[in-house]
């Protein structure tokens, strides 16, 4: 009784993560033929106040990028709401078991796709949440972009994927970034432009494995990642590998509290160490002053209770963060090293509360931080509100 009562809320809790920050609570269902629809979404208002300075973007999320790590001053009691988090998407179930999604949302002020796949017997083709990806271990935030060192990207992109039971394994496309100098120094100690910037070229897909899995109320996921990044001008072609890895876990301690936590490790893939650079992934590697590709390392981690008052309200606190290597990087002249974010982290808590089915309102306390390369830093303190109406 006890193990399924564990079950029952750590599905619970996982569930209210996914809402948060992946999507569909309930739906609209109904048959068109022999197939079956669903039409499901919904509308959602995000506010914000900047205490100290104005870091928000769409979705009134906070933004690393935007965190002032000078003397500068900048505007402090900031105002902003948006409701560009509002989406809508459609399922489909063809007479033959095959699996249709399609959802989009208006993040960036237009509509975007999020989702556009078909599934067939394990096999999945399009666009959809990462296989290097996991829910299992995150907290609960208001904040769309949530905490530093997810596991895993945290988004969507093209590819083929296989599951069978809890294994999953996907070629996708791939996101990797590379840095190079646009300058040089000439025999006489002067700066001179470099003449041919090499730019990224991706040779192969992205290649993914995800164990994902429960007992009881525990949860669990590892996955890892292994990707080629480099440049070719026509005259030169380097590349070199990177690779990826992230656990997550989640824990039903009772029927009112979960502990979870995530944890992550890089080496030329800080494109999947979430919110890890300006706001987002970090640079994966850089091209060293003979043209070799050298890769960049980083972790990440995050770690948060879930606490359920009864009466559908809840209180969920996290803390995350990524970290950047950028020793070598440093050390062999790659400009502008020294304003590259090295640190970010954040605290966040949050009071929940949905006083009927499909109605969700929320208030949240953030606090960003930024550590840069040379010392500099900064911090943001935010409250964030949001109403979510869920069809």
């Amino acid at each position: 009784m006890q193990s399924n009562k564990l079950r029952t809320a750590i599905k619970a809790t996982t569930a209210v993560v996914v809402l948060g920050v992946a999507g569909q609570a309930s739906a609209a269902n109904f048959s068109a033929g022999e197939y079956d629809m669903s039409v499901y979404g919904y509308a959602r208002l995000n506010a914000s106040y900047d205490i100290d300075e104005e870091v928000g973007i769409s979705t009134r999320s906070g933004a690393y990028s935007a965190i002032n790590t000078t003397d500068a001053d900048e505007p402090t009691g900031v105002f902003g709401a948006d409701a560009v988090q509002t989406r809508i998407g459609v399922k489909t179930t063809t007479p033959e078991g095959v699996n249709i999604t399609v959802e989009g949302d208006f993040r960036g002020g237009t509509l975007r796709l999020r989702h556009g796949f078909g599934e067939y017997n394990g096999v999945l083709m399009g666009q959809t949440w990462s296989n290097f990806n996991s829910f299992v271990g995150n907290t609960s935030t208001l904040d769309f972009d949530s905490l530093p060192g997810l596991a895993g990207l945290q988004g969507r992109v093209a590819q083929a994927r296989y599951t069978t039971g809890p294994l999953s394994f996907s070629l996708e496309q791939p996101n990797a970034s590379l840095l190079v100098n646009s300058t040089t120094v000439d025999d006489e100690g002067n700066e001179v432009p470099i003449a041919t910037d090499p730019g990224k070229k991706d040779s192969m897909p992205a290649i993914t494995a995800r164990l994902e899995d429960s007992a009881g109320g525990f949860s669990y996921s590892a996955a890892v990642l292994a990707h080629q990044v480099g440049y070719d001008t026509g005259t030169l072609d380097e590349s070199a590998f990177g690779f990826a890895t992230f656990g997550a876990a989640k824990l039903a301690l009772s029927d009112m509290f979960t502990i979870q936590g995530t944890v992550s490790y890089s080496d030329g893939a800080n494109s999947y160490l979430y919110r890890s650079g300006e706001n987002f992934g970090a640079a994966s590697a850089y091209v060293d002053a003979s043209g070799d590709v050298e890769t960049i390392s980083g972790y990440g981690a995050s770690v948060g209770t879930g606490i359920s008052l009864g009466g559908g309200r809840s209180v969920n606190i996290g803390y995350g963060m990524a970290t950047v290597d950028w020793d070598d990087a440093e050390a062999d002249g790659l400009n502008g090293v020294g304003g590259q974010s090295e640190t970010n982290s954040a605290v966040m808590a949050n009071y929940q509360w949905t006083p009927v089915n499909n109605v969700m309102m929320g208030v949240e306390y953030q606090l960003l931080s930024r550590e840069n390369v040379d010392g500099s830093d900064g911090d943001a303190s935010r409250v964030l509100f949001a109403a979510q109406y869920n069809f």
